[in-house]
Order: C-alpha cells, then structure tokens, then sequence
C-alpha cells in the first residue's frame, strides 16, 4: 500500500469540505476521483500535498504520516503534483521551468546560478523530450499553448521523481485533439515510471480510458469506488450525475 487516508476530514467555518474519507491507493494503481464541482476532490488534492492542514484524520505515504509535513517535506518524500490551475513560471523559459524543479529535487536551488547547471541539462531535456516539448526549450512558459502549458506543469511534476503523482484535471480547457494526445502522454509515463497515479478529471473519456478504479466524491465524501463498469452502473452515482446535469 503506497498511501492510506483514514478518517481525513477539512472544514472552513461551517463548511466541511472533505468528510471522515478513508482511502488505501495500491503501488502503481492508476485511479481517478470523479464528481461534482463543490464535492471537495480538490481540497483532498491539497491535504494530501501538504497544500492544507488536516481538521483531523491521517495521510500515511510509504508507511509514513505525512500529515503535518510542508508541500515541500511531502514532496521531497516522493509525491508529486499538478493543478487544475496552470502553476507555472510565465517569464522564464520552458527549458528553465523544468531545469529549476530538477535543481530543486537535488536539493541544490541555492546554486541556480552557476555552472552546478551543467550537471542536470541532459535531465531536464530528458524531462522535455517525455513531455513532448523539446522543440519549444527556449520559449518563454507564458506564451506556450495551454495544453502545452499543462504539459509543461506534468514535466515540472515529474522532475520530482516522484513515486505517486496527483493531477488535478489535466486535460482542462484542451482540443479533443490535445485531450487524446495528453492522455495517451499521461498513460505512457505512468507505466513506463512505474507510478501510482491519481487522477482528477471531469471529462469522463478520459477517466474511462486510465483508470482501473474509480472514485466518487460528493458533499465531502467518498460515497462510492470500483472499477469503472462498477462504478458507471452505481445508484447512487447516477442520481448525482442526473441532478448535476438537471
């Protein structure tokens, strides 16, 4: 078992935004959480980065509590993350984005400056090359597409190295073109890396196509898992999706 939540529970004032949820991810397990907006899958997303602090309840990774650790501690101890929201830095270059994520990793951002550099630029064009962007290296991140601006943050997530990677709708926003190219993008690394992947994703397509277990979130909870045939043939799933849709 890679990650155990028990009982993780996020209120802000009256609002409880995540629910007592329980969850146990396998290694390499390639899973997605579904659900309405306002259900609290990206607030789960942040608990579990050490974006927020727990109202109570546990993140255990690798056997270990997480829960109190900053975004960077978890990071280092192997989880890595991308944002519904392109979190990237606009100004620099492709190249530099990832180069200073790889620099990071290593410990060694206090070093940005001098030659040090030299000892991860095959890293960082490995990175580029998996994420398809080496052709754009030195192009500023601010003037990329928008689907190769969330390739961009995938690079940056995976110069990490990390074991279990989060992401928070991939695909937003993209062509289906640039949908089917990133998901087929998303599921090369993950098997060829050999991580554990959770995934956040409206566009149902796409978590039909990745996941092998699916689950649900709704008002704060974790109100059904499975597999996706399982999980397509839900009661209670379905009654959530009609009355979103009404």
């Amino acid at each position: 078992m890679i990650l155990e939540v028990e009982g993780l529970t996020k209120s802000f004032g009256g609002l409880m935004a995540v629910n007592k949820v329980d969850l146990q991810i396998e290694d390499r397990e390639l899973s997605s959480i579904i659900g309405p907006n306002g259900a609290g899958k990206t607030t789960l997303f942040n608990l579990l980065s050490g974006k927020l602090r727990p109202s109570s309840g546990r993140v255990i990774f690798k056997g270990e509590e997480i829960s109190k650790l900053s975004p960077r501690e978890i990071c280092l101890k192997g989880i890595g993350r991308s944002f519904q929201r392109v979190n990237i830095f606009p100004r620099l270059s492709t190249f530099d984005n990832v180069q200073i994520a790889v620099l990071s990793e290593q410990k060694k951002t206090r070093n940005l400056f001098i030659p040090v550099r030299k000892m991860v630029r095959e890293k960082t064009k490995e990175i580029l090359e998996s994420v398809m962007l080496a052709d754009k290296e030195e192009v500023l991140a601010g003037l990329l597409s928008h689907g190769d601006q969330k390739r961009l943050e995938l690079g940056i997530a995976l110069a990490t190295r990390p074991k279990l990677l989060l992401l928070d709708e991939p695909t937003a926003g993209m062509s289906p073109e640039e949908t089917k190219k990133t998901t087929e993008l998303i599921q090369e690394i993950v098997q060829d890396q050999g991580l554990t992947l959770i995934l956040i994703e409206h566009d149902m397509s796409v978590v039909f196509r990745i996941s092998e277990k699916i689950r649900v979130m709704h008002m704060g909870r974790m109100i059904a898992e499975g597999k996706p045939e399982e999980v397509k043939a839900n009661n209670e799933v379905q009654k959530i999706y009609i009355g979103e849709e009404a």
